[in-house]
């Protein structure tokens, strides 16, 4: 196996170890009950960034086999909503910047998947959540505008917001460690641009707090 493909393994290992931390750590904080507010998908995107969306769907099935295996309360339809969720996420991000690996790449990446990953699980709740809980469609097609479209938005906001943030300072100190090379994100610098992202992706953040503030959405532990 050629060196440059151990550490393409190696790396993807950590994030996907890194990725079922944070999802252990967060997984006690529920929305209405019964959705996760985990922030996994920011660190697999990560990966599908880096190395392309194979790798992040590898990234994908992993974190979400183990979570199903071990801390997961939501048997088999938790493990296809989680599937859907951050594999759409992982796939959309990772095909964008694989073709445009640039500042510009970074932030359409970032406002496509959430459009993406939100429709993708308004659709994947209105037929697999009914089946779950063994209610009426109707009672779930109610839910979408109060609960369950403000949850996926705000969701994928984070988490897209997140990968803004850390994407360029985590891989540039995996370049420094030699674990990556430098071509893998040549063309995403720090400048002026950075800056500005930076500033986009914390009023993002704060913008998604308000809205589930707002519509008095209960996170609860």
């Amino acid at each position: 196996m050629k060196k440059i493909e151990i550490k393409k393994l190696s790396v993807t290992a950590m994030l996907t170890a890194t990725a079922f931390l944070v999802t252990f750590l967060t997984s006690m904080f529920k929305v209405g009950g019964f959705l996760s507010l985990d922030l996994k998908d920011a660190v697999i995107s990560v990966v599908s960034l880096l190395y392309g969306p194979i790798y992040g769907l590898a990234s994908v099935f992993t974190v979400s086999l183990v979570e199903f295996i071990t801390i997961s309360t939501t048997g088999i339809y938790g493990l296809v909503m989680n599937i859907l969720s951050s594999g759409t996420f992982a796939l959309t991000c990772g095909l964008i910047y694989k073709y445009r690996r640039n500042f510009t790449g970074a932030v359409l990446a970032s406002g496509v998947t959430v459009v993406t990953v939100t429709s993708v699980m308004l659709i994947a709740n209105i037929f697999i959540t009914p089946l779950y809980f063994q209610m009426p469609r109707q009672a779930v097609l109610d839910m979408l505008p109060t609960l369950l479209l403000p949850f996926n938005l705000f969701k994928s906001i984070m988490n897209a917001s997140i990968t803004l943030l850390v994407y360029k300072p985590f891989t540039t100190a995996l370049r420094k460690a030699r674990l990556v090379s430098g071509v893998e994100n040549a063309n995403y610098k720090f400048g002026v641009r950075s800056v500005v992202l930076f500033i986009v992706s914390l009023l993002l953040l704060a913008c998604a707090v308000c809205v589930m503030l707002l519509l008095g959405i209960d996170i609860q532990k």
